[in-house]
């Protein structure tokens, strides 16, 4: 039995002819059980698509696919090479690029109190084990923090994407 089936992937550009409401972006998430994780975070939190830049690894790896649990078939997933030009050309679809950054100046609670989260967001994310780069995370229009209120050192990049998308998809519905 052979089967010939085409990539789910869809252009950025597509993405952002409709400006989104909520986007996430993975910069040079490499791990497939991460990406596949945030995608699903991101489907369920209302997400409108997902953006693999950088050296991410790929949407069809089997690990993500599965890790996903059918998130990939329900929302757009773009991969980007360079993950600057994507936050450049998300920016100028008009949404805030929140960079999820574990030493942000700007707290996650506080800016949804501040109504930061209020409008359209494209939520940034790094490698979970060195983070952003330095020069993409400046690209952002703010650097948010989760804060960890216990002694551990850092969140799970799953765990925090789903905080960070979730606090959103909150601001937005009430909004």
């Amino acid at each position: 039995m052979v089967a010939v089936c085409r990539h789910l992937d869809v252009p950025l550009a597509d993405q952002l002819m409709t400006p989104p409401t909520l986007l996430t972006v993975c910069a040079d998430v490499r791990d497939p059980g991460n990406a596949g994780t945030v995608i699903r975070t991101s489907d369920a939190a209302g997400a409108d698509g997902v953006v693999l830049a950088g050296n991410s690894v790929d949407a069809h790896h089997p690990r993500t696919v599965r890790a996903s649990v059918g998130s990939i078939f329900h929302l757009p997933v773009s991969k980007e090479p360079d993950p600057a030009e994507a936050v450049r050309r998300i920016r100028a679809a008009g949404l805030v690029v929140l960079a999820a950054d574990g030493t942000g100046e700007q707290d996650l609670f506080e800016a949804e109190e501040q109504g930061l989260l209020d409008g359209p967001t494209a939520w940034l994310f790094g490698n979970e084990a060195w983070g952003l780069p330095d020069e993409v995370a400046a690209l952002a229009d703010h650097r948010v923090r989760i804060p960890i209120h216990g002694r551990a050192e850092s969140l799970n990049l799953a765990t925090a994407a789903a905080l960070c998308l979730y606090a959103s998809a909150r601001a937005q519905r009430r909004a």
